[in-house]
């Protein structure tokens, strides 16, 4: 019984432990604060690598690719059974996106993904990175009569208002048409002779051009009906569109002074892609399309390089086509797995089906290995240095109790008189060492949680006092910063820091255990 009352009274009776139990508490809390971060990030990163990423990738080398896509798959289906849920063919091309901006042209390196929206979005969370709603719903590369999201759709109106979104759509290409309409009429007028004609349609299968339908049988009251013009007849941009694309939402943006984000490129506007051809050697391919929606999944190396477009449309440009059989080249097949199938295994199957001089057979995980190795040690590193935090605290108990022993030389020698066995003797200080570990870990847990709870709180109230952002979202790709508590990250804190708190205090205790009760009392 003596020696919880004289750890207790040590305990509440000494400011010095209060520093120890500080030191601990604060070890403990940013721990658990460093951990849950980079868990958030960790996670919400790989979910939307792996959203944007099929969970297999079966490539093609080169440009060119390999044909009849369907056969492939067929053959995939074979080597891999019932673990294929969904699968559908892609072609990868660089490209450069071109559009004028206050009479300026804007260059942005692309990477141009031909798509089939019908089972694209069977393998990817694509969908969900829409900016229109029907879109979200089921791809369409047909531009819509407004509807656009004028604020994040994950994040409500909490987040910025998209200034020029309210009017995205066949509204915006309706107003562009009239200024140009104007515009033209004002050059005829003035100029004659400098006057620049109307887009005529021609049959040219490389146009991009899309043949209108009566604006009563459209459902966005457009034309938007796939086909070349017919020769001569006049381009009307205010009820026709070019081909339609999904352009990456980084790409439409610019950054202004004030810091805020304005919009370049919006739903309903033309611009121009230029690509390789598929032959030997390549040559360059133009085309003009419309941008129909925006691709926005909070990774900037995504959002400010992808572009979709219609895969026919990529691979009748580029002429990968072949004109005897009418089958068309493709770069990849995406495969989508049974939630239940093991990932590796089926890769490693494929690899074995298909020579690898011709293949490229790789997870999502493979694809984005060097990125989520490099997070991976950097936890790693983060959680040995924060370690050390509390190593700091176990050497601050380590002196503080050997301060003790000294202090109460006189004390020990009593007890010992009096009975007390070393092991009693030593079994206080073990006592009070593992007492200071417990009361700072657990209030180190409680500060910590607390602190990730509110961390957004805490993040704004930092900004708004320092005048500088804290956590820029097209930097770190997420608008708030993400935290994932894992409960046996802080068992595991827990129980380190209360064994570096005992560890430090074992010194100290044989120390004490080893004196004898006669030299203790010498001088008193």
């Amino acid at each position: 019984m003596y020696k919880i009352i004289l750890c207790w009274r040590y305990l509440h009776t000494r400011y010095i432990a209060l520093a120890s139990v500080i030191s601990v508490t604060l070890g403990v809390a940013t721990l658990i604060v460093v951990n849950s971060v980079m868990s958030g990030f960790t996670y919400e990163m790989q979910h939307r690598i792996h959203g944007i990423l099929s969970d297999i990738v079966f490539d093609g080398h080169g440009l060119e690719g390999f044909s009849d896509a369907a056969w492939h798959m067929q053959r995939i289906r074979e080597v891999a059974g019932d673990d294929i849920e969904a699968m559908t063919p892609t072609v990868h091309v660089p490209a450069m996106l071109n559009y004028r901006v206050q009479g300026r042209w804007v260059h942005r390196q692309v990477n141009f993904i031909g798509i089939d929206p019908e089972t694209y979005a069977a393998v990817s969370d694509c969908t969900t990175y829409l900016q229109h709603p029907e879109n979200r719903k089921q791809p369409s590369f047909k531009l819509r009569n407004g509807g656009y999201d004028v604020y994040d759709h994950d994040l409500g109106e909490e987040s910025p208002y998209r200034h020029g979104m309210e009017v995205a759509g066949w509204p915006h290409r309706q107003w562009v048409a009239a200024q140009e309409k104007a515009w033209l009429a004002a050059q005829k007028k003035n100029t004659p002779e400098l006057a620049v004609p109307e887009k005529v349609g021609k049959s040219d299968p490389f146009s991009g051009i899309e043949t209108p339908q009566l604006a009563a049988e459209s459902d966005q009251g457009v034309a938007q009906q796939w086909g070349p013009l017919t020769e001569g007849r006049i381009y009307d941009k205010a009820v026709e569109q070019e081909t339609g694309i999904i352009v990456g939402y980084a790409l439409s943006q610019i950054m202004g002074r004030d810091g805020d984000h304005y919009f370049m490129v919006l739903p309903g506007d033309d611009v121009q892609l230029t690509f390789p051809a598929a032959g030997t050697p390549p040559k360059a391919v133009s085309g003009s399309f419309t941008v129909v929606d925006f691709y926005q999944s909070k990774m900037s190396e995504y959002d400010s390089a992808f572009v979709f477009a219609p895969i026919q449309k990529i691979q009748q440009m580029r002429g990968m086509i072949d004109p005897s059989t009418g089958l068309g080249n493709v770069n990849s097949i995406q495969i989508k797995l049974r939630a239940d199938a093991d990932l590796v295994a089926v890769r490693d199957r494929l690899r074995a089906a298909f020579p690898p001089e011709m293949y490229g057979i790789s997870t999502w995980r493979d694809k984005q290995g060097p990125l989520l190795a490099a997070v991976q040690m950097e936890t790693a590193i983060l959680n040995i240095l924060l370690f050390l935090i509390i190593a700091v605290a176990g050497f601050g108990i380590l002196a503080i109790f050997f301060m003790i022993v000294v202090e109460k030389t006189k004390d020990i020698g009593i007890l010992k008189s009096l009975g007390a066995s070393g092991g009693g003797v030593m079994s206080i200080f073990l006592t009070y060492g593992l007492s200071l570990g417990t009361v700072g870990s657990g209030a180190g847990v409680l500060l910590g949680l607390l602190f990730v709870r509110h961390i957004d709180t805490i993040r704004h109230w930092v900004e708004v006092m320092t005048g500088q952002p804290v956590f820029d979202p097209s930097i770190y790709y997420f608008q708030e910063i993400p935290t994932l508590i894992q409960p046996m990250m802080i068992a595991w804190v827990i129980v380190g820091a209360i064994a570096i708190a005992v560890i430090a205090s074992v010194l100290p205790a044989l120390r004490a255990a080893r004196l004898h009760p006669v030299e203790a009392l010498r001088y008193e």
